[in-house]
């Protein structure tokens, strides 16, 4: 339900299952003995693939650019931590690695902006200079040599 941003606007949908909770109750009961001699669930929708199109473009996230492929990743990062927030009443604890690898400048520093005062971030990457327009009050770690230190 997100507007249209730097972010872009995710479809989702999953191919390869068709089903429901009561359809997905059944085949777990009726598999029980096969899921148990298999060592593993053989039924249910993480058998299947799934599908993300670019909203905005009406485009298969497999053919975007990274960068759009990231930017659509952290939209559904985004959502995703705002409805935990919203059901639970505090904002989740993010880990985002390498977040800002290949998000244009406008991206991370809407980003940025995005998680400021959202809770505990923690952000990682290999270039310093990615994290410059972070506002004020965050803390910077750094590692080197098996050490962290205060950057």
């Amino acid at each position: 339900a997100q507007a249209e941003g730097p972010f872009a606007r995710a479809g989702l949908s999953l191919e390869g299952w068709e089903g429901d909770a009561s359809s997905l109750t059944r085949e777990l009961v009726e598999g029980r003995r096969r899921d148990a001699a298999a060592g593993r669930t053989l039924a249910g929708p993480h058998r299947a693939d799934l599908i993300v199109t670019h909203l905005g473009k009406g485009q298969p996230a497999h053919l975007c650019s990274t960068g759009e492929q990231k930017a659509l990743l952290l939209g559904l990062v985004l959502a995703h931590a705002d409805l935990v927030a919203e059901r639970v009443g505090r904002p989740p604890i993010l880990l985002l690695d390498e977040v800002a690898a290949h998000l244009d400048p406008s991206r991370r520093a809407a980003l940025f902006e995005r998680l400021a005062g959202k809770g505990q971030v923690w952000m990682t990457g290999t270039e310093p200079a990615l994290f410059e327009a972070v506002p004020g009050g965050a803390t910077h770690y750094s590692v080197a040599h098996g050490e962290v230190v205060p950057a």
